[in-house]
Parts: structure tokens; C-alpha cells; sequence
């Protein structure tokens, strides 16, 4: 195809957009409206703290497997691989089976100990054999900053997508947007808690599914269902030939890539399980058979939506082409609304509809997860540190709920202002640096508590301000954040020193080693009766909550 058609088809869809704005504006609000809705019905109900924090545990396990589906399908997943698989091609689609395999750690290590152990955070499992009030002040600034990594993402996700449709291309009217996208979020969180959270994530998970479903078809529609095909095409499009369809575009030329293509597999394989959102949505259900269950559910859902991203990312490569993608956003988060106002039909009615729709379900598949991660995080705060280290465990059920409203409003607040330095990062790598920060600061502290008789409060606190400080300072100081004049946080500035883009593959093995180090060199005599409680509640679910 010629340069000049694409360059045709390019004003053309600039014009049919904006002359199907008001359509598509009236299509994506309709189902704002209807996800609102959705959680002032469920905000009625939600009248105690366990009701704000796990959903009054009523869920079955096929709805927690679709919530947890639809807390997990982030804009990472729909927008960031999609272009990452449009523009890297097989590197790409690397954080599709990372992300994919991760669910085999969360199901064999963690998902039923965890929901036969805690109550409503991760704090609870840490503090229930250590010193409370350190141990709970650790897991909630932990979950905090995990949480504001992975809010990032959502944010310059949803930026993109809106300004998309809106046709807005300046700096100060993306930023708007991120703004928006928090106002919305802190309303669903304060309003609806878990039950609204969870009855968002469900519908949205089915949309998505649907969505991605009907874009797949569509792709291998036009290539009549070969496969070999439309890989071949993508390849010729990309650019890069027959280097497209293997190992190393990305993570290969040199030395460096292949040990970040090895820190961000780590990253992905071991975060899941550390991540507080994903955490929290096992004490939702009545019963540690059920959390494993909801698992299995999950694992179906997400895997084949991540199989779908294979036609997505290079349905999009062979269709619109790498230079049109990176046009509209340089790290490619708009290669999934671009196919769909393609397939559509660019310049018509059906190509305004697709877009609206996928846009729209995508933007609530980023406030589902926004509300999730919200909820995770200002949950922390009102249950371990308000109530158990600030009110020493004397807070009532109303305090305890109140801090956690105020908590969402000032975590949203953060997650705006950075978030509108983020617009221009793919969001799938944003959402990679929250698994790492969650691998090396919660999943060491985690495995220890359940799984290690010796581990100590001093080797809990190592091991998670360790994890965390090494994390964060190895991001701050990496290509992420200065020094790539394309996708870094600053531009224009370049004050990195460490070379990889995921801090993991030093980090990781760090959290888990001061988490040890520490317990040795502690004075503490661990308490082994605690232990043996511990144990027997995880493993058989007696006394659980």
C-alpha cells in the first residue's frame, strides 16, 4: 500500500471523527452513566466495613473470577500490549504470557492461605504473627506505592483514549482528562466500596471480552481466517521483515535489553501475587475453596483475552502500519481504537460506532481497575494504619470507613498529579514497574509470613522497606523516568545512572534477601505458637473470618 493512501485514509479518519464526534460523545457517556449507576445501586448496600472492604464476602466464585478478570484486564492489557505487540512485534507479545503465567504463582502459593489467613488487607496476614504496628504501617505505605505505580498506567491510558475521541492534541487538555479520570474514580470508590467495584469489574469484563472478541473476528475476517497471513502482512508493514515474527526487536540488540527482557519477565511472573488489588479480591467470597476456584475462572477469562491480543497487536500492525500508530501516540496505547475504527470502516458511521464502543469499554476497564486500586490502598490505610497504629485498634466501623473515603480522595489527588507526567509512557511497561515494586516489596514478606517458622518483624520491615526503596530508587533512576527523549516521564533531562528499564532482576532478589538477613541478625525470639495458628488456619481454613 502506497504512501499516499495512507496518508488519504489518515485525513479521512481525522474528518470522520470529528464529524461523528457528537455520536460518538453520546455512546461513551451512556456507558459512563450506566457504570455509575451501577455503583450508587450498590452503594445503598454497602452499610458495614465489611461490606466497603470485601463485598459482605457474598460472591460467588464464577463473579470473583470475572471481578478479578476485570481488576486484572487493565489498560495495560488492552491498550498497552496491543501496541506493543503492533510495534515490537513477538517482544511484545512477552508481557501477554508473563502476565498470563503469574496467575500460576497467585493460584499455587498464595490465593487460599491468604484468604483463610487475613480479613481485609495484607496487613492483617503480616500482623498476625509480628509486632502489629510497625509490621501494619509497613504493608500499608507498601500497598500505597504499589498502588500509585499501577495508577499511573490507567491514567495515561485513559488520557489517550479520551483525547482520542475528543480530537484533543494539546499537553493541557490531555492533563484535564487524567484530572477527570480521578474525580470519576474517587466517586466510585467513596460511593460504591467493593460491592460497586466488583459489579463494575464484572460488567466491564464481559464488555471487554465481547469487544475483544469482535475485533478478533473481525481482523481474521480480513485476512479469511489465515492466520500465516496476517502475521506475514505485519511483518511486511512493520518495517523490520521476517525480524518481526522472532525474539530480540526489543529485548536482544544489545547486552542491556536482554537482561531487562529478563528483569521484566521476573517482574511480571512474581508481582501478581504481590499485588494489594488483586490481594484484597480474595475475601471476597465466603470460602478459601471458593478463592481457589474464582482463580481457575480467571485463569480461563484472561487467558483467552490475552490469546486475542496475538490479532489485536498484529491485526493492528498489518491494518494501520507502526508509523500512523506512533503519529497518534508515541509508545502506541491508541493501536487498539485505531483497528477498531478501521474494521468499522474509516470515514463512516459503522467506524465512529466501533471506536466509541471500544474506546468507551476500554475507559471503563480503566475505571474499574482505577476504583480496584483505590479501594486496595485507602482500604490499607483506614484498616492498618488509622485504626490499628494511629486509633491502637479503638476506631469503630464508621471512623474506620470515613478514613477510607479521605484516604481515596488524597490518593487520587496524587495519582492525577503524576499521572499527567505520564501520558506519553506505553502503558504496559508502567504497569511492569508496579509488579516489580510489588514482587520485591510484598510477595517476600508474604511467602516468609505463611511459609517460614523463623521470619521476624525486623525481617518483615527489611524486607519490605528494602524492597521497596531499592525498586522505586532503581526506577527514578532509570530510563523510565530521564534520558529516552521519546517515552521518559522528563524530557529533556537525563539524570539516569541505571541502565535497565525494570529494576526486578535486582530488586526481587533483594527483598527476599534482607527478609532473611534480617530475621537471622533479629533479637526476637519468633513466636512459634502464632506460627502453628497460623499454619493450621491457612492450610485448613479453621478459624478463618
Amino acid at each position: 500500500m502506497s504512501a499516499a493512501y495512507h496518508s488519504h485514509t489518515a485525513v479521512l479518519a481525522a474528518s470522520s471523527t470529528a464529524e461523528h464526534r457528537p455520536l460518538i460523545i453520546t455512546l461513551f457517556a451512556v456507558f459512563v452513566a450506566a457504570t455509575l449507576g451501577i455503583t450508587v445501586w450498590a452503594g445503598r448496600q454497602t452499610k458495614s466495613a465489611s461490606d466497603f472492604y470485601a463485598g459482605g464476602r457474598q460472591f460467588t466464585a464464577f463473579q470473583n473470577g470475572l471481578a478479578v478478570s476485570g481488576d486484572y484486564m487493565s489498560a495495560a492489557s488492552f491498550l498497552g500490549i496491543a501496541g506493543a505487540i503492533a510495534l515490537f512485534g513477538y517482544d511484545g507479545f512477552l508481557y501477554s504470557i508473563g502476565f498470563l503465567v503469574a496467575w500460576l504463582v497467585a493460584l499455587l502459593l498464595v490465593a487460599e492461605p491468604l484468604r483463610n489467613s487475613g480479613r481485609y488487607t495484607m496487613g492483617d496476614v503480616l500482623a498476625y504473627r509480628m509486632r502489629q504496628r510497625p509490621v501494619r504501617t509497613a504493608a500499608g505505605v507498601s500497598t500505597i506505592v504499589v498502588s500509585i505505580f499501577y495508577l499511573l498506567a490507567q491514567m495515561a491510558g485513559a488520557g489517550v483514549l479520551v483525547s482520542l475521541l475528543l480530537g484533543i492534541t494539546s499537553d493541557a487538555g490531555k492533563i484535564l482528562i487524567v484530572a477527570l479520570v480521578g474525580v470519576l474514580m474517587i466517586v466510585y470508590v467513596t460511593i460504591g466500596g467493593m460491592k460497586g467495584t466488583t459489579w463494575v469489574q464484572m460488567v466491564k469484563a464481559v464488555l471487554l471480552i465481547a469487544g475483544a472478541i469482535l475485533m478478533t473476528f473481525m481482523v481474521l475476517w480480513k485476512f479469511n481466517f489465515n492466520v500465516s497471513d496476517l502475521l506475514g502482512t505485519a511483518a511486511e508493514k512493520s518495517g523490520h521483515g521476517a525480524s518481526f515474527l522472532e525474539p530480540g526487536l526489543k529485548y536482544g540488540a544489545t547486552g542491556t535489553s536482554k537482561l531487562d527482557f529478563l528483569s521484566l519477565g521476573i517482574a511480571l511472573v512474581l508481582g501478581t501475587a504481590g499485588l494489594p488489588h488483586i490481594l484484597i479480591r480474595f475475601y471476597t467470597v465466603p470460602t478459601a475453596k471458593a478463592a481457589r476456584k474464582s482463580v481457575n475462572w480467571a485463569i480461563g477469562i484472561i487467558g483467552a483475552f490475552y490469546l486475542m491480543t496475538i490479532a489485536l497487536g498484529f491485526g493492528a500492525a498489518a491494518l494501520i502500519g507502526p508509523k500512523e500508530i506512533i503519529a497518534k501516540n508515541p509508545a502506541g496505547n491508541a493501536a487498539a481504537p485505531q483497528l477498531a475504527e478501521y474494521l468499522g470502516g474509516v470515514g463512516t458511521t459503522g467506524g465512529a460506532i466501533m471506536l466509541a464502543v471500544i474506546s468507551a469499554v476500554a475507559f471503563a476497564t480503566i475505571l474499574a481497575v482505577v476504583a480496584g486500586l483505590t479501594l486496595a490502598s485507602s482500604s490499607s490505610f483506614a484498616h492498618d494504619i488509622y485504626a490499628n497504629v494511629i486509633r491502637k485498634g479503638k476506631a469503630s466501623e464508621k471512623e474506620e470507613m470515613r478514613a477510607a473515603r479521605w484516604a481515596t480522595v488524597f490518593i487520587g489527588a496524587a495519582a492525577i498529579l503524576l499521572g499527567a507526567f505520564a501520558r506519553d509512557m506505553n502503558v504496559a511497561g508502567l504497569v511492569a514497574l508496579a509488579f516489580a515494586v510489588a514482587a520485591s516489596a510484598n510477595l517476600p514478606t508474604l511467602l516468609y509470613s505463611l511459609f517460614w517458622k523463623r521470619f521476624t518483624t525486623q525481617g518483615a520491615l527489611w524486607s519490605i522497606y528494602g524492597g521497596l526503596a531499592s525498586s522505586v530508587i532503581l526506577v527514578l533512576f532509570s530510563p523510565v523516568v530521564s534520558g529516552n527523549a521519546k517515552t521518559s516521564m522528563f524530557k529533556g533531562v537525563d539524570f539516569a545512572w541505571f541502565p535497565l528499564e525494570n529494576p526486578g532482576l535486582i530488586s526481587i532478589p533483594l527483598g527476599f534477601l534482607l527478609g532473611w538477613i534480617g530475621s537471622l541478625l533479629s533479637k526476637e525470639e519468633p513466636d512459634k505458637g502464632k506460627y502453628a495458628e497460623l499454619e493450621v488456619k491457612s492450610l485448613t481454613g479453621i478459624g478463618a473470618h
